[in-house]
């Protein structure tokens, strides 16, 4: 029986358990062995799962492999499965595994699916240690619980804080903005002001949601899914942000990120824009029947048509701009020359939101009359 030569071995002794990591593997494998005094030694090949827990009465055995059985794991929608992506989730789950034992947290101690993307690769050591940051706080260990808050905070840990500013001043930019466009019209056309009001509270939120940059977290797909669910299940949440060792993301991907969180804001600007106008007639025809003067100028909003010029405005202009606030402005410029003056930074966000949602106004009251939804009273 042949030897096996080994090129370089590594030790750390914590507390509890002892660590072993036969560097020169193609594979990393880890044994946890407990009581110290007990030695083993667990070779996979590369078709085994990741995590293996092999039990004994005085010894458990974690080994690392790849998930998917190929040695290369399944990126969030990465666009390639090369050498170089291997290298990098099998980086990954060493460094996952690494920031595990010095926590003394086992992977059946974390959520499903963020041990399955430990176990595929997908997700660094650093990842992982923000999310034992976060757990850290009662709110944002009640909202990992969720699967979308999960994949948006361990992606930006300021998600939160983001969303308050956008929905905290939306209000207050929108109705700024109506006076500056609207001015001496501002009081004629309040019907008009409190349906763009309205549709803004119930657009904010999903501005900041949709375009948000994620950890991919997402199951694998099931293997009769189509083509368009396989492509858009490939593609990123924001077309700029920045993907993590291991996960990689082609042109078309980005492009249909694009695609897919147009389609959605528009479902969300229809729908928004359907309960403002219906809240603004019901305003309006309120105001009718107290003030007898008004009725004569006063006219229902449009519903249909308004709702789906929202519906179009949402899906081209405000999904480009948060696309690219999110993406470029906050993830490739602010983040990495303010990482470690969080203050600063969630100044800056606010600055910059504050201003794209005045901008974004501005540009609604423009299109509006521009497709006719709206009109100037004299």
């Amino acid at each position: 029986m042949a030897v096996p030569s080994f090129s370089s071995i590594s030790f750390s002794f914590p507390t509890q358990n002892r660590y072993f990591h036969h560097s020169s593997l193609p594979l990393p494998t880890f044994t946890v062995l407990s009581p110290p005094q007990h030695s083993s030694f667990n070779l996979f090949t590369s078709n085994a799962p990741l995590f293996t827990p092999i039990h004994s009465p005085t010894t458990t055995i974690f080994a690392a492999g790849n998930g998917d059985g190929t040695g290369g794991g399944r990126g969030g929608g990465g666009g390639g499965d090369g050498h170089g992506d291997s290298e990098d989730r099998d980086r990954n789950r060493e460094e996952a595994l690494l920031v595990l034992e010095q926590a003394g947290r086992a992977p059946e101690n974390l959520p499903a699916d963020l041990a399955a993307a430990i176990q595929a690769g997908r997700v660094p050591g650093s990842i992982v240690q923000r999310f034992f940051e976060l757990e850290k706080s009662a709110v944002f260990r009640w909202l990992l619980n969720f699967g979308g808050f999960k994949e948006r905070l361990l992606a930006d840990d300021l998600f939160l804080a983001k969303v308050a500013m956008e929905c905290g001043v939306g209000i207050f930019t929108k109705t700024a903005a109506e006076l500056e466009k609207r001015k001496e019209n501002f009081s004629k056309e309040l019907d008009f002001v409190c349906a763009d009001v309205v549709m803004a509270i119930v657009a904010d939120f999903m501005l900041v949601w949709l375009p948000a940059p994620t950890v991919s977290l997402k199951p694998p797909l099931a293997v009769s899914a189509g083509a368009i669910a396989k492509f858009f299940y490939g593609c990123p949440e924001n077309a700029f942000q920045v993907a993590l060792a291991g996960t990689s993301y082609t042109l078309i991907q980005r492009i249909g990120a694009i695609m897919r969180n147009g389609a959605k804001l528009f479902a969300v600007g229809t729908g928004a824009s359907l309960i403002g106008t219906g809240v603004t007639n019901a305003l309006i025809n309120a105001r009718k029947v107290v003030d007898k003067s008004f009725a004569a100028e006063a006219e229902d909003v449009p519903i249909l048509s308004t709702s789906v010029a929202y519906g179009v405005y949402m899906a081209v202009s405000s999904n480009l701009r948060y696309q690219v606030l999110a993406g470029i402005i906050e993830q490739r410029i602010l983040e990495p020359l303010l990482h470690d003056h969080r203050l600063m930074l969630s100044v800056l966000c606010f600055a910059v939101r504050t201003g794209n949602t005045f901008l974004g106004s501005l540009l609604w009251v423009d299109y509006a009359r521009w497709v006719g939804v709206q009109k100037i009273r004299e």
